[in-house]
């Protein structure tokens, strides 16, 4: 079979086509998120911190730590970003401590909620506020 430049350039679009389908198929809110991870099953409070600043002056870098002792997983979400998804680690028998430290990117102020599921198959969450400044104005 021979190919042309016209269809060569008809498969060019149509590959973006579906890089742009893919790129709002990863674009998932954090309800989705906290459905997918627990697969539907209640969340309570427990034994899981997040520590971030209360004020992030630059929002493309804001550290946060998660610790979730007796955790399998950990989830990170920032409901107001475009996708929620942040990250998620597993962790393995000998792991000697269920603790995330990341920097992250957040698109405006919100709240940075994690959830960890832990060795019994329950699931904790907890949500910290981080207010994002514009140039480190405060505002």
């Amino acid at each position: 079979m021979t190919y042309t430049r016209r269809d060569a350039i008809a498969v060019g679009a149509g590959g973006l086509a579906l890089l742009a389908m893919s790129r709002a198929a990863l674009a998932v809110t954090a309800e989705e998120a906290i459905a997918e991870f627990t697969g539907g099953a209640a969340t309570a409070e427990g034994d899981i911190t997040i520590r971030a600043p209360e004020i992030a002056e630059n929002g493309n870098v804001v550290p946060v730590e998660v610790e979730a002792p007796g955790a399998a997983e950990i989830l990170v979400l920032a409901p107001a970003n475009p996708s929620a998804n942040i990250c998620m680690v597993k962790f393995g028998p000998a792991a000697g401590a269920q603790r995330i430290s990341t920097r992250i990117r957040l698109a405006k102020s919100q709240d940075v909620t994690a959830l960890a599921r832990m060795a019994d198959g329950s699931f904790i969450m907890t949500s910290q506020p981080v207010k994002v400044t514009v140039g480190g104005c405060g505002g």
